[in-house]
């Protein structure tokens, strides 16, 4: 997976930029990673787990370093970001995709779970950006930070603390993008939907196997589709969309249960269409 030109956007389009990916060892914090290298950017993968970041950027090639840590202890963030600054003397992009769930029904979910989500999704989330404005984006004048939130927004049966952690990080996304636009820094979320990555391999079989039918598109989104938006939000046209929270599912946020739902169906199956009168002539 050596840094190769991107399918959809100009070549050099993010040359010059270093950006940090938290959570950068897999799925769709790779993906993206591997995404930015393609436009030009420099970029240091952060997470817990030193092997995995290592063949992750032996993957990637040249362009792409590590920096292990957890984002959940201030000691370990504040090692991350600096680890950047010293290598590249700039931080122009973060990528606040480190996060994580575990399925269980609400009513079962322990006051510990619930801080353990949170304490990961918002707190880490949160000190990542304030360190990336502080230490770098402020002084330079400029950056740009992409939150990665989960869709759909009206709930995630099994998953209501991930629910509750990202409608918060939403939030937090809109007040920054306010607080931090007379600093020339740009914040937008994307709401990612069900994506095909490893992550799925952790869930029920019977979870795995109903995700895409609940996608009004039918199928589970690619990781490199999830990354072409982050190189988009990474570039120019980005910063136009600051505070804004960008949706990535496939309509699933528009869709609750499988699609069709069995009781519009007709005998074949199908979504029955609704005849509509003549349009009067004149």
């Amino acid at each position: 997976m050596r840094a190769v030109s991107s399918e959809i956007f100009a070549p050099g389009l993010l040359d010059g930029q270093a950006a940090l990916v938290t959570g950068g060892g897999t799925g769709l914090g790779r993906a993206a990673a591997a995404e930015l290298i393609a436009c030009g950017a420099q970029v240091v993968l952060a997470g817990r787990r030193a092997e995995v970041l290592e063949a992750t950027a032996a993957r990637l090639g040249p362009a792409a370093t590590t920096a292990t840590g957890d984002i959940r202890v201030d000691d370990d963030a504040e090692r991350i970001v600096a680890t950047v600054l010293e290598r590249h003397g700039r931080l122009d992009l973060l990528v606040n995709n480190a996060g994580g769930q575990y399925f269980v029904p609400a009513e079962a979910i322990a006051t510990r779970g619930w801080q353990a989500v949170m304490r990961l999704n918002v707190g880490g989330t949160t000190r990542m950006a304030e360190l990336a404005v502080e230490r770098a984006m402020r002084p330079a004048g400029r950056g740009t930070i992409v939150n990665v939130t989960l869709s759909p927004h009206h709930g995630l049966a099994g998953m209501t603390h991930s629910s509750a952690a990202r409608a918060a990080v939403e939030s937090l996304t809109r007040a920054w993008a306010e607080r931090w636009a007379g600093d020339g820094i740009a914040v937008i979320a994307v709401a990612a939907g069900h994506f095909q990555t490893d992550a799925l391999d952790k869930y029920p079989a019977p979870v795995r196997e109903s995700v895409a039918r609940m996608v009004p598109l039918q199928r589970l989104g690619q990781p490199r589709e999830h990354a072409w938006l982050v190189a988009l939000l990474a570039s120019e046209l980005g910063r136009s969309l600051s505070g804004s929270v960008v949706t990535l599912d496939g309509a699933r946020d528009n869709w609750c249960g499988p699609w069709p739902p069995p009781a519009i169906t007709d005998d074949g199956g199908d979504v029955p269409v609704e005849e509509r009168r003549p349009a009067a002539t004149r």
